[in-house]
């Protein structure tokens, strides 16, 4: 029987991408999508954005990661997972709460497209006006 190991899950969501993250005790492994880390996110920033609720608390080799990311950009996934890993730790320990509150790692960024309108040319742009 395989034993029993305590796993975190949360969800975080930035326009329309959705991150399940789910944190395991572990050495600091991080797989997205069943890929490595560095291999999905190969910028640094983004691999900065996604550890950042780690790194402020020292925990980046205490946990193993497993991230499954959906729709949106790059971009949107890294912001996402973030607020996913933020979330994980705080249902780990609320004492963490404050200090992730304060740094915005807990806010849900609630920004989206706006949709495009009948009758012009985007969402807000018009068409050129011609008098003649």
């Amino acid at each position: 029987m395989a034993k029993q190991t305590k796993e975190i899950v949360a969800v975080g969501r930035r326009k329309t991408a959705v991150a399940a993250v789910r944190l395991r005790p572990g050495k600091g492994i991080i797989n997205v999508n069943g890929r490595e880390f560095a291999e999905y996110f190969p910028n640094a920033l983004q691999r900065q954005t996604v550890l950042s609720p780690l790194v402020k608390f020292e925990l980046k080799d205490n946990f193993d990661i497993i991230i499954r990311v959906k729709g949106g950009g790059i971009e949107g996934q890294a912001t996402a997972a973030r607020l996913g890993i933020a979330r994980a730790l705080v249902s780990d320990d609320e004492a963490k709460r404050h200090d992730l509150k304060e740094v915005g790692y807990l806010t849900r960024d609630a920004r989206k497209r706006e949709r495009k309108k009948y009758g012009l040319a985007g969402a807000r742009k018009r068409f050129q006006f011609s008098k003649r």
